[in-house]
């Protein structure tokens, strides 16, 4: 029975923890863009232009 004397508080400020977190990402805005860092990895990156050193080079 003593246990629960224990957990109940413990368990209120795990809780507390939790939601400081959670707000703390919604303000920092960790949830604003959740599709487009997904797909960036599938675009192509733009062509690299020439410079003098490659052209020198050939």
């Amino acid at each position: 029975m003593t246990i629960l004397l224990m957990l109940i508080p413990l368990s209120v400020v795990l809780l507390a923890v939790s939601i400081g977190a959670f707000v703390w990402a919604v303000r920092k805005g960790q949830f604003d863009d959740l599709d487009t860092p997904a797909l960036d990895i599938l675009r192509d990156d733009p062509p690299a232009t020439p410079t003098e050193a490659d052209d020198d080079a050939r």
